[in-house]
């Protein structure tokens, strides 16, 4: 008997969100659909597409060949599952390959003809923060817990507690290019194995004694080169052993089962995918050097990685906790900034977006929140020099690490601080996939009459004015008796009038 559907009359319907990560790995491309209901994440779909990315980029860093093609043809793929889903709750996150790829832009360009929604371009450390945050989002534990990720192109390494990474870092080895590097021609010798295991050892030095000082008390591994090697342990225990930990000496077992098999097309394991059995050998050789190098005695396998962290960080967004505003207000600790100054200059900066934002159509959602963050970080670069501060500051902009911005939102923001005085070089403002060329010039225009019409550093100094927009054209209002009384600032104005105009913009002031 079916029900009656007035029996769910009563039932309470709780808002939800659906929301959808897609990860452009170095090796695979995985995207993950959920719905987020009561502070909830609820997995719905999943889709993962082997692609080996990583094979496509050659000696100079350039992204070529079919592998390019590969990617292209499954973001297609990929384009079918997001029909329908608002631009604001769907977040691509490129890694690695991309990372390194000098076309990378050109790669984005194409894509987003299939695929409708920004690319972004992440640090290795915000990738190991997100990863992490997946973990340990799924993974309840007490005490200090070490990430790993191997991936395509690199290996992520987080100590954390909590939901809080304490040590972050991403290293430039992965099971695909291990393999091109020590096993391109599929031969399994004992001799690649010791040469891929000690370069992993070597990249591991910088980091290692760091790491073991910190310590933990539980190492995780993630992603899908630990999974298949964590399932082949598994496979080497006794009868009604489940979920074994992975150690040393059962990776030690498994290298010798594939030296034994003498090339990789021989690696017939029934728990080990196509798709996997090419670059399993060179994950194998990451893992055993971190082990090695980390003195790791046992290691458990998550599910969740680096698409669950975003799907975690979007639902931290809903709820207005932006990691990025914490990045942000930590930088300006960090560096001292003068916050009654940065406050003087973002309300400013912010009444003039507010007028601005209609007529000059500035709709994409990051703009309100980067300018503001340009207008509070803008001196960090006196730390270094008063001199060129806009330099300094851009410079510490560009290279710090700042969790939560993607690479476009950080390179975004350092553009706006490096032109926020002094002349404005069109040669020297990069070209952007996710932002329109105009619209960071106005972006700039804005943040630099925020900070010129501050300059005297003194809450009382600026009066009420009226601002009026048309396309090209900005003009400023002030009181009748203001500017005329001001000699100083109105030989300023008419100087950034000529700045101004490099970028089209016709300042008119009175």
């Amino acid at each position: 008997m079916s029900p009656d559907p007035s029996s769910f009359a009563s039932v309470e319907s709780r808002e939800a969100s659906k929301v959808a990560a897609l990860d452009i790995g170095s090796n695979s491309f995985h995207l993950v659909v959920a719905r987020i209901v009561a502070g909830s994440v609820q997995i719905l779909h999943r889709v993962k597409q082997k692609v080996r990315l990583a094979e496509g980029l050659n000696e100079d860093n350039v992204l070529q060949g079919e592998a390019k093609q590969r990617g292209l043809d499954t973001l297609k793929i990929i384009a079918d599952s997001l029909k329908g889903f608002e631009p604001d709750s769907v977040r691509i996150v490129a890694t690695h390959t991309l990372r390194r790829a000098v076309n990378a832009k050109e790669f984005i360009e194409e894509a987003l003809q299939v695929l409708p929604y920004p690319i972004e371009v992440i640090s290795g450390t915000e990738e190991a923060r997100l990863i992490y945050s997946g973990v340990a989002h799924t993974n309840h534990d007490a005490g200090k817990r070490l990430v790993v990720d191997i991936g395509g192109g690199s290996t992520e390494f987080i100590i954390g507690e909590g939901l809080s990474p304490l040590l972050l870092r991403s290293l430039q080895m992965g099971c695909v290019s291990y393999t091109q590097r020590f096993f391109a021609n599929g031969e399994l010798k004992a001799k690649a194995f010791d040469k891929a295991i000690t370069a992993a050892e070597q990249e591991m030095e910088p980091i290692e004694e760091r790491y073991r000082r910190l310590g933990w008390q539980r190492c995780i591994g993630t992603s899908g080169t630990i999974k298949a090697i964590y399932n082949l342990v598994q496979q080497t225990q006794k009868e009604g052993e489940h979920d074994v930990p992975v150690t040393l000496k059962a990776l030690k077992s498994l290298m010798k089962q594939f030296i034994e098999a003498g090339h990789i097309d021989k690696l017939n394991f029934p728990e080990m995918t196509e798709d996997r059995r090419p670059v399993i050998p060179a994950g194998l050789c990451v893992l055993i050097g971190l082990f090695k190098a980390l003195k790791i005695e046992a290691l458990e396998y998550s599910p969740a990685a680096l698409r669950e962290g975003v799907l975690y960080q979007m639902e931290d967004e809903l709820h207005n906790s932006d990691i990025r505003s914490r990045t942000a207000s930590s930088l300006a600790t960090r560096y001292d900034v003068d916050i009654d100054q940065a406050n003087l200059v973002l309300n400013t900066t912010l009444t003039l977006f507010n007028h601005c934002q209609k007529a000059w159509k500035l709709r994409h959602p990051d703009y309100r929140a980067i300018l503001g963050w340009a207008a509070l970080l803008h001196e960090v670069g006196f730390q270094i020099n008063t001199r060129g501060v806009q330099r300094h500051s851009a410079y510490i902009l560009q290279n710090v690490d700042m969790p939560g911005f993607n690479q476009a939102q950080q390179e975004l923001l350092a553009t706006l601080v490096r032109f926020h005085r002094k002349k404005i070089r069109i040669a020297d403002i990069p070209s952007f996939t996710q932002y329109d060329k105009e619209d960071v010039y106005r972006l700039i225009v804005m943040l630099r009459l925020g900070v010129l019409l501050n300059i005297k550093r003194q809450e009382s100094f600026l009066p009420e004015f009226e601002v009026d927009v048309e396309k090209d054209k900005l003009s400023v209002t002030f009181p009748a008796e203001w500017l005329p009384s001001k000699p100083i600032m109105t030989a300023d104005l008419e100087r950034e009038k000529g700045y101004q105009s490099a970028v089209g913009i016709e300042l008119d002031v009175s």
